[in-house]
């Protein structure tokens, strides 16, 4: 018998509906009852030394019986379900475990306990999952928290973290979040992308590639920019392997989400006040301090604020070849928002100087981002050529067009290179780095699907 839909509204003013599965939320509604009996029949202090395996037998024996009690109803493969998502609920995720057990799954957003979407290859999907009401996602949500050593409650309502397989999660809670308690995972495959998949995948051009490992090589900084799910972490550990292994980095991140399989390697992370609102250690600290570590490079997550200033200080100090993300709409607008962050430092600096000051520590910027249906392209690597009265000199080396969408509503498009000759070109020389010059004639490069 096909189950009944039911339409929750979040609040009687609010036009925003959810269709809900009456029959799964009632499962879900009957799980939260048998747990919380769970709970409390298990000896906790006595599972703190079981082995993993005896573990989860002691926990399913508990959670047999007190099925047979409060749930007679359930029978066969719905009896199984229960008894895998009681160990979920104890020592998972609860309802988001099947999702997290998914590789091919790169987001999980909790918009709303019946409301739970997914990326799988780019594209959002509605999932079937729900939590049984606004509760059921609170203990979850605390519990991930809980597990990185944060706290979220009404007078902190809002976390971001790292989680320890790399993934990164954002909660925030009423009465920040006016529609119910939201949750945000960003997940990491358990491999790194490589170049080789990015050039496979059509999501930068083989071209890029081996002009951006030679810069790479002969110390060249540069940023990269994009929006949000760009790809700019990804494409910015991909790259980093190309950074010889003799040489000592240093990365400092928000969340630490980059992955760099170098042998001499500082992974830095920021700290977030504590509930008495002390204790904080921003980026900019960390950058200050590592310039104290003798680094050879030095690799900033994401350039947020006043920590722009320290990062190009140590661009154009003897720390050349240093990487950075940054959010932006396009290349240029990267630039703007970059000499916008390093006002934010304090000092009064003339526009003119910030401007020079960011062109001496920043000869390249790649542009990323996230077209129709989920597609990721590398759009621009361009060079800075100069700075005057009117802003920065930009030419773009190579790119993407954009020319219309296959029947499955994806972008589709063409690399191109634009013939102009990047004045690096000498300095990857003086390094012993030749690059073909035909690799710069201009023309079109047809992208595979």
């Amino acid at each position: 018998m096909a189950s009944i839909k039911t339409k929750l509204s979040l609040e009687e003013n609010n036009a925003h509906f959810h269709v809900v599965d009456d029959e799964e939320l009632r499962f879900q509604e009957l799980k939260v009852q048998i747990h919380e009996k769970l709970v409390d029949s298990l000896d906790l202090s006595m599972l703190a030394t079981v082995h993993e395996s005896q573990l989860e037998k002691e926990v399913r024996l508990v959670a047999e019986d007190l099925c047979k009690e409060e749930a007679p109803q359930l029978k066969g493969d719905a009896r199984e379900r229960m008894l895998i998502e009681l160990y979920h609920e104890v020592f998972g995720l609860g309802p988001l475990e099947l999702l997290m057990q998914d590789d091919e799954i790169t987001d999980i957003l909790v918009n709303h306990p019946h409301e739970v979407y997914y990326e799988r290859h780019g594209r959002l999907h509605e999932s079937d999952v729900i939590f049984a009401n606004e509760q059921h996602l609170i203990r979850i949500i605390q519990r991930i928290v809980s597990r990185v050593g944060r706290r979220i409650d009404e007078v902190s309502p809002m976390v971001d973290a790292r989680l320890p397989d790399g993934s990164r999660i954002n909660a925030v809670l009423p009465p920040l979040a006016l529609n119910g308690p939201t949750l945000s995972i960003r997940r990491f495959g358990a491999s790194p992308l490589s170049l080789d998949d990015l050039i496979s995948s059509n999501s930068i051009s083989a071209y890029m590639v081996d002009f951006l490992t030679a810069a790479l090589e002969a110390r060249q900084s540069f940023m990269i920019s994009g929006g949000t799910g760009a790809g700019k972490t990804t494409l910015l550990n991909a790259l980093a392997v190309c950074i010889p292994s003799d040489e000592r980095i240093i990365t400092i991140e928000d969340s630490a989400e980059l992955r760099l399989m170098h042998k001499h390697v500082i992974r830095m992370e920021t700290r977030p006040a504590n509930s008495e609102g002390s204790g904080e250690i921003p980026q900019r600290s960390l950058v200050k301090n590592s310039l104290r570590m003798r680094p050879d490079r030095i690799i900033v997550g994401e350039v947020r604020g006043a920590e722009a200033l320290d990062m190009l200080q140590a661009m154009n100090t003897g720390h050349e070849g240093s990487l950075t993300t940054i959010h932006a709409n396009d290349a240029r607008d990267s630039l703007s928002r970059l000499e916008l962050m390093v006002s934010m430092s304090g000092y009064e600096l003339p526009v003119s100087v910030v401007r020079q000051y960011i062109a001496a520590g920043i000869k390249l910027v790649v542009h990323l981002a996230r077209l129709k249906g989920g597609i990721r392209r590398v759009m621009k690597v361009s060079e800075i050529v100069g700075v005057d009265e009117t802003g920065f000199h930009m030419e773009d080396i190579f790119g993407f067009e954009q020319t219309g969408v296959d029947e499955e509503g994806n972008a589709r498009g063409d690399f191109y290179v634009t013939g102009y000759r990047p004045q690096c070109l000498n300095r990857l020389r003086a390094s012993g780095i030749r690059l073909p010059d035909e690799m710069f004639d201009e023309r079109r490069i047809p992208t595979e699907f």
